[in-house]
C-alpha cells in the first residue's frame, strides 16, 4: 500500500539568519521531515542591482558562517548549503533533482522580495511542492497591522499601537531547536544558470574578478558561504561583526545592565559616543535576522516591568525604538513600492528638491514609475558638488564630516547623527532630495532596512511622519551639546586632531597661530586626492542657507502637493511655485529662535574609496541655474 511520501523539506534562509525564535523554521520541523536542507541562494538582484558597500557584505558573510556553524553543532552532517544561483532559475531544478516535497521560508517584507517569492511559489505549485511561510521580521505581521488600521499605512506610532492592540499581544519568542534532521543528497546534475551582471551597481567596489557565480556549490564544491574574494571585494573596514552568536551575547550584556535597559531614552543618548557607542548597535543583527526582534522586545520589557519607578516608556524607550521599526514596516506594507520614493506616494509631501531621481517608464508596473537606483538629474552643478562633499565627509563642517566618515568607514552612525546629516543635506542647508541621502545610506549602512531608511529620510526631510521643518539641526551647536571637546571629530577627522577645542567645530574661525600649532591649513573643497594637513573650507554659509531652506519649505507646505498629485506627475507643479514667488530657494522670512542644539527631541511629534566625485549615471551637463548664481553672489560677498 502506498502511503504519504515522507516530507523532504528545503528551509530557505534569507533575512532570518538565526535558529532562535524562528516561526518558519519551527513550521518546517513540525513536519517531522525525513530530510531537511537549510539553504541560502545568492540572488543576483542584490549582488548586482542594489548598491551595497563591502562592510555590509562582510556582515552578511559573518551571519552565514555563524549560522552554518550553529547548524553543524546540532547535526554534524548538516550546515548552511549556500548555492550560487538566482532562486527563480534554481528552485525548479532543485525540486526535481532533490525530490523536494516542501519549501518553507520566513516571509519577506520588501517590494522586490515579495514579487520574487510570489514567482517562486508559483514554480513550487507547478512542481507539486507545498509552500509554508510565516512572518518573523517584525513584532506583528505588517499586513495584519495594515488590515487592523483600516487598510491604511501606519504613519504614527499610536496608529501602530492601536492596530497592535486589535491583533493581540506580541508573540513570545520560541526557543531554538535542539536537533535538526539530516540533509538529503545534493546532486547537481543540471545546468547552472549564470546571471547577467550588467549593470553592476557594485562594480566600483570590486578590485578583483567577480567569481560569485563561477560554480553553483562554490570553488571547493562544499556549498560553503561566499567570501569577499569570490565577490571581487577588498577587505572590509568595519569593526562591527555579525552572527547570531555575537548578537545574542550583545543582547545578554545589554539586558544584564538593568538600569541602562530600563531607563534608556533614545533622545538622551549621545551621537558623539564611540568605544562604546551610546546605543545597542543591534539594528544590523535585526536586519539580517541574526537576532529576533521579538526576543529583544520581551527581554527589554521584562527588565522594565521589574524595574518600577523611573523606567522609560515608548517612544523613547528600547521597546519604543522597536515599535518605530514596526511602524515603518507597516507603512511600507500599506503603501507598497511607492513608499520608497516621492512619485506616486500619496503620503509624502512634494518638495522641489535639487538632484531629483530619474524614473523607469514601465507600462506593466501597476505601481507606476519607480526610481532607477543611482540615477538622478543634476539640475544644479553647485548642488551636485555639495552632495559629493557631503557624501565623502568634506563639507568643511567637522561634525558632519566626522559622522559621514564614520559611516563610510564603519557602516554605522548613531541615530541622532543620522538626524543631523539628513537635515543638513535636505531642509537644513543643501535642499537636496532626500532620495539622494537614502541612496548613500542604502550603500553604506550595515543596518540598511528599506522601510526604515525611507521612513527616516522622509521624517528628517519633513516630507512625511514629521512636519516641524523650522526645527533645524545646527552642524555646530548640535555637536557642541554632546561633545564640547570634539572627541568624535578628532577620531574621524584626523586633520583637526590637534586643533584647540575653541575652534574644533568652526576651524575657519581659528587664527593663523592656532592653525599653525595644530599643523593644519583650511583650504580648498576636499575633493580629489586628500592632502595631509589640509581641511576644506565650509561649503556654504549655514545660517543663510538654513533661512533659504526654511522659506522654501514654507512655500512648499502652503502649496501642499503630495507625491501622487497629478500636477507632480505632469510637471505643472512648477507654475504653482513660480506663482507663489518661489525662485529656486527663496521665500518670506520665518522667525525662529531655535539655534539647532535642541532639535533632537523631534521624535515626539505625533508619537508619544578614494575621495573622488562619483556622480553615477546621471543626466548630461546642465545650464547654470538660479541656485548657482546665488551661490556665486555669496562667495563674492564673503
Amino acid at each position: 500500500m502506498g502511503g504519504k511520501k515522507p516530507p523532504r523539506v528545503i528551509y530557505w534562509f534569507r533575512t532570518d539568519l538565526r535558529l532562535h525564535d524562528s516561526p518558519a523554521l519551527k513550521a518546517a520541523l513540525d513536519l517531522q521531515p525525513e530530510v531537511l536542507w537549510p539553504i541560502f541562494t545568492w540572488d543576483p538582484h542584490y549582488v548586482y542591482k542594489v548598491k551595497g558597500g563591502v562592510n555590509r557584505w562582510q556582515y552578511l558573510l559573518d551571519c552565514q558562517n555563524d549560522l552554518s556553524g550553529s547548524i553543524t553543532k546540532l547535526n554534524p552532517k548538516s550546515k548552511l548549503f549556500v548555492l550560487r544561483e538566482g532562486p527563480q532559475t534554481l528552485f525548479p531544478k532543485l525540486f526535481k533533482a532533490w525530490g523536494v516535497t516542501h519549501l518553507v521560508f520566513e516571509r519577506d517584507t520588501d517590494t522586490y522580495a515579495k514579487e520574487r517569492d510570489r514567482f517562486v511559489m508559483q514554480l513550487a505549485i507547478k512542481a507539486g511542492v507545498e509552500v509554508i511561510t510565516r512572518y518573523g521580521r517584525t513584532l506583528w505581521d505588517s499586513d495584519e497591522v495594515v488590515a487592523k488600521n483600516g487598510g491604511k499605512p501606519t504613519m504614527t506610532i499610536m496608529q501602530l499601537q492601536h492596530a497592535g492592540q486589535k491583533i493581540g499581544q506580541i508573540p513570545k519568542p520560541i526557543p531554538a531547536p535542539v536537533s535538526l534532521p539530516d540533509p538529503g543528497e545534493t546532486p547537481l546534475n543540471f545546468e547552472h544558470n549564470e546571471p547577467d551582471s550588467r549593470p553592476d551597481l557594485n562594480a566600483e567596489y570590486r578590485e578583483n574578478k567577480d567569481k560569485t557565480y563561477s560554480t553553483i556549490s562554490g570553488p571547493t564544491g562544499d556549498f560553503a558561504p561566499e567570501t569577499l574574494e569570490e565577490l571581487g571585494f577588498p577587505s572590509a573596514t568595519t569593526p562591527h561583526r555579525g552572527g547570531e552568536t555575537i548578537a545574542l551575547k550583545m543582547l545578554s550584556d545589554i539586558i544584564a545592565n538593568k538600569e541602562y535597559t530600563a531607563t534608556f531614552k533614545k533622545p538622551n543618548t549621545s551621537p558623539a559616543a564611540f568605544e562604546p557607542q551610546a546605543t545597542t548597535l543591534l539594528s544590523p543583527a535585526m536586519h539580517f535576522g541574526s537576532l529576533s526582534v521579538r526576543l529583544f522586545y520581551w527581554k527589554s520589557q521584562e527588565v522594565v516591568d521589574g524595574y518600577g519607578k523611573g523606567a522609560s516608556s515608548p517612544p523613547e524607550s528600547l521597546t519604543g525604538q522597536l515599535l518605530f521599526r514596526d511602524m515603518y514596516f507597516a507603512a511600507q506594507a500599506g503603501i507598497g513600492a511607492p513608499f520608497l520614493q516621492t512619485l506616486n506616494n500619496s503620503h509624502v509631501r512634494f518638495i522641489p528638491w535639487h538632484l531629483p531621481s530619474k524614473y523607469t517608464e514601465d507600462a506593466d508596473n501597476s505601481d507606476g514609475p519607480t526610481t532607477i537606483s543611482g540615477e538622478y538629474q543634476v539640475d544644479s552643478p553647485v548642488a551636485e558638488k555639495w552632495f559629493q562633499r557631503w557624501k565623502y565627509g568634506v563639507t568643511g563642517f567637522p561634525f558632519v564630516d566626522a559622522l559621514m566618515r564614520q559611516l563610510r568607514q564603519e557602516g554605522w552612525i548613531h541615530h541622532l547623527g543620522r538626524h543631523l546629516v539628513a537635515c543638513f543635506l535636505t531642509r537644513g542647508g543643501c535642499y537636496i532630495h532626500w532620495e539622494r541621502g537614502a541612496d548613500v545610506f542604502e550603500e553604506w549602512l550595515l543596518d540598511h532596512e528599506p522601510a526604515c531608511n525611507a521612513g527616516n529620510w522622509q521624517w528628517l526631510s519633513c516630507t512625511a511622519f514629521f512636519s516641524q521643518f523650522y526645527r533645524c539641526y545646527s552642524p555646530i551647536a548640535f555637536g557642541k551639546k554632546w561633545d564640547k571637546s570634539g572627541a568624535l571629530i578628532r577620531r574621524y577627522v584626523p586633520e583637526l586632531k590637534d586643533l584647540d577645542e575653541k575652534y574644533i567645530y568652526e576651524p575657519w574661525k581659528a587664527p593663523p597661530q592656532a592653525l599653525a600649532a595644530a599643523h593644519v591649513k583650511i583650504a580648498g573643497d576636499g575633493m580629489g586626492d586628500a592632502k595631509e594637513g589640509v581641511y576644506p573650507e565650509p561649503m556654504l554659509d549655514f545660517n543663510e542657507r538654513r533661512t533659504v531652506c526654511m522659506n522654501a519649505m514654507k512655500v512648499a507646505y502652503q502649496i501642499g502637493l503630495r507625491g501622487d498629485d497629478k500636477k507632480v506627475k505632469d510637471g505643472s507643479w512648477k507654475k504653482l511655485f513660480e506663482d507663489a514667488g518661489e525662485k529656486e530657494m527663496e521665500g518670506a522670512e520665518i522667525p525662529s529662535d531655535d539655534n539647532g542644539s535642541e532639535a533632537d527631541d523631534a521624535e515626539n511629534e505625533n508619537h508619544k574609496r578614494p575621495r573622488k566625485t562619483r556622480t553615477g549615471r546621471k543626466s548630461d551637463a546642465v545650464k547654470e541655474g538660479p541656485m548657482d548664481r546665488h551661490f556665486k553672489k555669496v562667495k563674492a560677498g564673503s
